[in-house]
């Protein structure tokens, strides 16, 4: 049977810590069967569910004082079909697990995120997303998944099984039911080469149509009260491999963009004043390089200093003035940003509630160091962010609720009705999904 442990002795927290949650009880089930168990003993105490995987959200979407599903057992991969080119795979699976075993496969996701933490389900039903010119998130390149609703009843979606579920479940929140598992589409391992380099703002601004186009992977981080910019460039190559040498890998991914960043970060947090001369540093630390490698090689990277995060994705036509209007707030503001803005882009899906359902978008993200107060910073971007109809990351900050996601979203209805249907209960509700969804 499942194992249950008493709300009494522990309390659950996010990674960035500023979740915090105290479980009723807390079940670690080893199998489907016992996971639908779990969920109709849960209706038969009244009891709310959720599943959380490593807590990578900043929102409430994974918080219950109810019943708390941990997935960590149910991991691997269940089966590779190459011949359809799908791997089905279960849902507490860590993504770094999962694209080391493709890789040993000769196998690769399309494209992912620049973290490798979170577990399939958390990532996907939250739209964790990389950066893309035609290839869209994560959750984009599930073909199939495995729900436990709240009958405990355990559903095939696809677009051929139960399609309007599917459509919806693929970016669920976690309120349609727990995902059990998710088949993917996988293509053959290939190589991609990765161009870094630093550019200006208004270079990489005014160009950025152009970078966009040429590329099929771009992204840049803008260094707040600086006009300086690290761009990213990843592209399909023929090869040969030449991926990063051991000892730069060592000194710029670990030792500048970790331990040296989250030093300056400790100085900025006692000392706001010293932050534009840190970004400054900061921004011009990395040189430029350029190195081939198997794709989760290129577009994940360690991410050691803990931060609190907002993420808007805008019409990517807006993305320009949007990130001009931000640059001329922090400019006129007495802020202090030590974290640079994160720029990525993702073609138009067809997920009910994606951020980038039915409209081609581009992603600004806001960082603050952990512990650092960031509601100031937050509110004055969300400000900017939603008079472009910016549309929030589930799993990011916002203060965004269901009446103005029923405006941003056209098809809000749709899945809200399938709740509806699916969990008239809400034995898959929290406060978080309440704010957005409604009741």
């Amino acid at each position: 049977m499942y194992s249950t442990v008493s709300g009494k002795s522990g309390t659950w927290r996010n990674w960035a810590g500023n979740v915090t949650a105290r479980p009723a009880r807390e079940v670690t089930p080893a199998s489907v069967e016992e996971l639908s168990a779990a969920v109709r003993r849960a209706a038969e105490d009244g009891l709310r569910v959720k599943a959380v995987g490593t807590g990578h959200s900043f929102t409430a979407a994974a918080a219950t004082d109810g019943v708390l599903i941990r997935p960590q057992l149910l991991t691997g991969i269940r089966r590779i079909d190459r011949d359809n080119g799908t791997v089905t795979v279960e849902a507490g699976t860590p993504l770094k697990r999962l694209n080391l075993a493709l890789a040993r496969e000769g196998l690769s996701l399309t494209n992912m995120g620049d973290i490798m933490e979170q577990t399939v389900s958390g990532a996907t039903s939250t739209g964790t997303h990389g950066t893309g010119r035609d290839s869209a998130s994560i959750a984009a390149q599930i073909v199939g998944l495995e729900l436990v609703t709240a009958d405990g009843s355990v559903l095939a979606c696809s677009e051929k099984e139960n399609p309007e579920i599917f459509a919806a479940a693929r970016i669920g929140i976690g309120a349609l039911g727990v995902i059990t598992a998710i088949t993917f589409s996988v293509e053959p391992l290939f190589l991609l080469s990765a161009r870094e380099e630093p550019m200006s703002f208004d270079e990489v601004t005014g160009s950025f149509d152009e970078l966009f186009t040429e590329n099929e992977h771009f992204e840049f981080y803008w260094f707040p009260h600086t006009g300086n910019c690290n761009t990213k460039r990843n592209n399909r190559s023929v090869g040969p491999e030449k991926p990063v040498g051991t000892v730069r890998g060592l000194y710029e991914d670990e030792f500048l963009s970790n331990g040296v960043f989250q030093a300056a970060n400790y100085v900025g947090r006692a000392v706001p004043a010293t932050i534009p001369s840190i970004a400054r540093i900061s921004s011009r630390a990395l040189s430029a390089r350029t190195y081939t490698d198997i794709p989760y090689k290129v577009f994940t990277s360690p991410r050691r200093v803990r931060f609190t995060e907002m993420e808007y994705a805008v019409p990517r036509a807006a993305l320009v003035e949007t990130l001009r209007e931000l640059k001329a707030m922090v400019d006129r503001s007495p802020l202090r940003i030590s974290f640079p803005v994160e720029v990525r882009t993702a073609p138009a899906d067809d997920i009910t509630l994606s951020t980038a359902s039915g409209r081609d978008s581009a992603y600004i993200a806001v960082h603050m160091f952990r512990g650092t107060p960031y509601q100031a910073y937050f509110s004055a971007a969300e400000r900017i962010f939603t008079a472009h109809e910016g549309r929030p990351h589930w799993g990011k900050v916002h203060t965004r609720d269901a009446e103005y996601f029923a405006e941003v979203y056209p098809r809000f209805g749709e899945f809200t009705a399938l709740r509806d249907r699916l969990d008239p209960e809400r034995r898959f509700g929290n406060d978080y999904l309440r704010r957005i969804l409604g009741d």
